[in-house]
């Protein structure tokens, strides 16, 4: 397995883990389901919730779209580009960071935190392509620039 194909497979993983916060936190707002943890678990308050569910939402629609890049093995998401790279991974050591502090402050709303890390994770794995795709063989992924339809898991 190519080190693309690893950064595909946890981008995905991290985006599910996302959308299962997303659907947890609406199955308990909206149909009030027993088996899930309470509102207050699952939401900190920083954001007023109709405003956090549609920022929720953007977030997941720009995941997928970073992963459906990154299966095709082209298009924006998928561009060699360090710089933003090491952005990526400067903000995700600093949103971990931020987050941890946060929970040794409060030591609550461990649900979005953890949740926040898988964010952070999120940056981390993006940064991590980039800052490396540039000076390895991830710099033509398959169906890259040239064009071509193959993705990282297609056969080439």
């Amino acid at each position: 397995m190519t080190r693309a194909c690893r950064h595909v497979l946890v981008l995905w993983l991290l985006t599910f883990l996302f959308f299962l916060r997303v659907i947890g936190q609406v199955l308990v707002a909206f149909f009030d389901v027993s088996f899930l943890p309470e509102m207050a678990a699952w939401y900190s308050g920083l954001l007023p919730y109709p405003i956090l569910l549609p920022v929720q939402g953007i977030i997941l629609l720009l995941q997928v779209k970073i992963g459906a890049d990154f299966t095709r093995g082209r298009g924006f998401f998928v561009r060699p580009r360090p710089a933003a790279g090491r952005a990526l991974l400067w903000i995700s050591y600093l949103y971990a960071a931020a987050m941890l502090v946060r929970y040794l402050v409060t030591r609550t709303h461990l649900i979005p935190i953890v949740f926040h890390w898988v964010l952070a994770a999120y940056h981390f794995t993006l940064g991590h392509f980039h800052t490396r795709a540039a000076s390895s063989d991830e710099r033509h992924p398959p169906g890259g620039a040239g064009g071509g339809r193959a993705g990282y898991f297609s056969p080439r």
